[in-house]
């Protein structure tokens, strides 16, 4: 399967040890299915650092047998509660290798942290949340996955 990541330097050899704490899915490395998200993911980063956008691509092996595999097939109760722990910085996420699901970007997380705070209850927050766009996110949690499964294929620059 084809994946990209987008970034302010191209990553030939992902290491979690320059991982963010308190994403979506936790600590790890993200990928996605979608070019064009993947885009905007860099250019965001650059916008905060210095460096160019620019866009990594691998093929990702997507044979996770022995890997602990954790996948959201929709936005649903499951999900919201998962992102919600790993943004207020629980360690959900250490229970699998690789978590895959949809994106809280900025609007959907408006949306989720309206739950979060307690001003809506879970059937409000799933009706709003189906007026989103789909777009996923993979959370590579395991080095020993990202040495496994991940080859990097090429980078390149994103016209800013």
């Amino acid at each position: 399967m084809i994946v990209y990541h987008g970034s302010n330097m191209s990553v030939e050899k992902p290491s979690l040890e320059y991982s963010k704490p308190n994403l979506d899915f936790g600590k790890g490395f993200y990928l996605t299915t979608f070019e064009n998200q993947a885009e905007r993911w860099a250019k965001r980063k650059v916008a905060r650092k210095t460096g160019f956008a620019q866009i990594s691509v691998y093929d990702l092996n997507d044979d996770f047998s022995g890997f602990r595999l954790k996948q959201f097939d929709e936005d649903n109760e499951d999900w919201v509660n998962f992102v919600c722990a790993c943004r207020r910085g629980g360690d959900i996420y250490q229970q699998y290798d690789i978590i895959i699901g949809g994106v809280a970007n900025d609007k959907v997380f408006t949306v989720v942290d309206m739950y979060y705070k307690g001003l809506w209850n879970m059937e409000r927050t799933l009706a709003e949340l189906k007026f989103f766009k789909a777009s996923n996110q993979i959370c590579l949690v395991s080095q020993e996955l990202i040495e496994c499964n991940l080859v990097f294929s090429y980078g390149y620059e994103v016209p800013i």
